[in-house]
C-alpha cells in the first residue's frame, strides 16, 4: 500500500506513561505505584443500578448528549458540590471519560496553529489530543513558582507566544503534583484569563479528592468563558465506566456536541443508569474514600521525606510528585527503570508529564492503591535506596 497516512498520527509521540509502563513488562513481581487507579471498589448503589439496567434491557442507543435522567442528576450534583448554576441540562454533555471530552473541546475551540496554554507538569494525554487537533502547546513552567500557576507566569508565556493564544487548559487539583488553589488565587487567575480573553478548559476531575478546604470551580468564577470537565472515575472509583461530563455556556456546548455526537454518538445506557446512582450519592457516603486517600497521602509523604525526597505538598488528587534525593546521581527516567529492575517497584518519571528540564529530577508516585500495596512498595523503595552505591 502506497497511500500515505495522516502525519498528525504518524508523527504523534506515543503516550509517555503507557510507553514507560510497557518498558516494565519484562520485570516480574513489581509493586505498581504508577496509575491513578482507585484502590476501592465502585459503590454498591452504582453496581446495583448498573445490573438492574442490564436486567431491564437497557442495552440500546441512548440520547447522544446524555440521558435526560443522567443530565438532571449531574446538573444537581454540580450545583450541590460546587455551586454551579447552569440554566438547564442542555448545558451538559456526558462524555466517554474526560479524555474524549478534552478531544471534543480542542476540536471545537482550536484551528490549526492556534496556541493552547498548558501549565506544566501536566497529564501527558493533553499533548497528544492537542496535536491531533492541530493546536500548538504553549507550556507554562510552574516549577518556577513551587508548581503553582500564577498570573505572572501566564503573562510571560503569552508575551513570548508566536501563535494566536486561544485558551488555557487548567487542571486542579493537579496531576501529577496534587497542587490546588485557594479562592483568592483562583480569582487572581480568573482576572488574568479574562484580561487575555482566553477560553478556560477547567479539568476538575479530581475536585472531590480535595483534602484541605473546599474545591472552588472556575466555572463559578468565569461562567461565560469556562468549560468545566469532570466525571466519576476518580471520585467514585469508576474508571472502567468511562463516564465524564462537560459543562459550559449553551452556545459553546451546542458546538462541542457536534464533535461528540459524531465521535461517540452515545454512551452505553446501562453505564448511564449506574452513573445516575453515583451522582445522587451524598458526600458523606463517599467519605471513607477521602479519608483513606488522606491517610495514604500522609503516610507516603512522610516515608518519602524520611528517605530524602523533596515532596511537593499535595492538597488533592492521589499523587506525590517528588524530587530525587541529592545522593541519587541518576535522572528520573534511569532511576525509575533501575528501581523497577533492582527494587521491584514501579513509579513514573517526571519527564512523562513535563517538557522542562526540572522534571528530570522528579518522579510521580500514586497513592491510590490500597494501604497494604503502598506500604509494600515504600518498604521496597527504602531497601533499594539503602543498597544503592551512587
Amino acid at each position: 500500500m502506497t497511500q500515505p497516512l495522516n502525519p498528525l498520527v504518524t508523527e504523534l509521540e506515543p503516550d509517555r506513561i503507557l510507553t514507560f509502563r510497557k518498558s516494565l513488562s519484562n520485570y516480574s513481581d513489581l509493586v505498581y505505584l504508577t496509575f491513578g487507579e482507585p484502590g476501592f471498589a465502585s459503590p454498591k448503589a452504582v453496581k446495583e443500578a448498573t445490573k438492574k439496567a442490564i436486567d431491564d434491557d437497557r442495552s440500546h442507543y441512548g440520547n447522544s448528549q446524555g440521558e435526560l435522567a443522567l443530565r438532571q442528576a449531574a446538573l444537581a450534583y454540580l450545583k450541590d458540590r460546587y455551586q454551579l448554576n447552569y440554566p438547564s441540562i442542555d448545558n451538559l454533555i456526558m462524555t466517554a471519560g474526560v479524555t474524549e471530552g478534552i478531544q471534543a473541546i480542542f476540536k471545537t475551540l482550536l484551528t490549526a496553529g492556534d496556541g493552547l496554554l498548558i501549565p506544566d507538569p501536566a497529564y501527558g494525554s493533553y499533548f497528544a489530543a492537542l496535536s491531533l487537533a492541530g493546536g500548538v502547546a504553549l507550556p507554562i513552567n510552574t516549577a518556577k513558582a513551587d508548581f503553582k500557576l500564577t498570573p505572572a507566569l501566564v503573562d510571560e508565556v503569552i508575551a513570548s507566544a508566536t501563535v494566536p493564544v486561544r485558551a488555557i487548559l487548567f487542571n486542579y487539583p493537579n496531576n501529577p503534583t496534587g497542587v490546588s488553589y485557594s479562592l483568592a488565587e483562583l480569582q487572581a487567575l480568573a482576572d488574568c484569563f479574562e484580561r487575555h480573553d482566553l477560553w478556560v478548559i477547567s479539568d476538575e476531575i479530581y475536585a472531590e479528592l480535595t483534602y484541605e478546604g473546599h474545591h472552588q470551580s472556575m466555572g463559578k468564577l468565569l461562567p461565560e468563558r469556562s468549560i468545566v470537565v469532570n466525571g466519576l472515575s476518580k471520585s467514585h472509583a469508576m474508571t472502567g465506566y468511562r463516564l465524564g461530563l462537560i459543562a459550559g455556556p449553551l452556545a459553546l456546548i451546542e458546538e462541542i456536541q457536534k464533535v461528540h455526537g459524531s465521535s461517540v454518538f452515545s454512551l452505553p445506557t446501562f453505564v448511564q443508569d449506574g452513573a445516575v446512582a453515583a451522582f445522587k450519592m451524598d458526600r458523606d457516603e463517599l467519605a471513607y474514600m477521602i479519608d483513606g486517600y488522606r491517610e495514604r497521602r500522609d503516610f507516603a509523604k512522610k516515608e518519602l521525606e524520611e528517605l530524602g525526597f523533596e515532596v511537593v505538598s499535595p492538597k488533592g488528587a492521589f499523587y506525590l510528585y517528588a524530587k530525587l534525593p541529592d545522593k541519587v546521581n541518576l535522572d528520573a527516567q534511569d532511576f525509575a527503570l533501575d528501581l523497577a529492575k533492582n527494587g521491584g517497584v514501579a513509579i513514573i518519571p517526571g519527564t512523562a508529564f513535563s517538557l522542562f528540564d526540572e522534571a528530570k529530577r522528579y518522579v510521580r508516585l500514586s497513592y491510590a492503591a490500597d494501604m497494604a500495596t503502598l506500604k509494600a512498595g515504600l518498604a521496597r523503595l527504602k531497601k533499594y535506596l539503602a543498597k544503592r552505591k551512587d
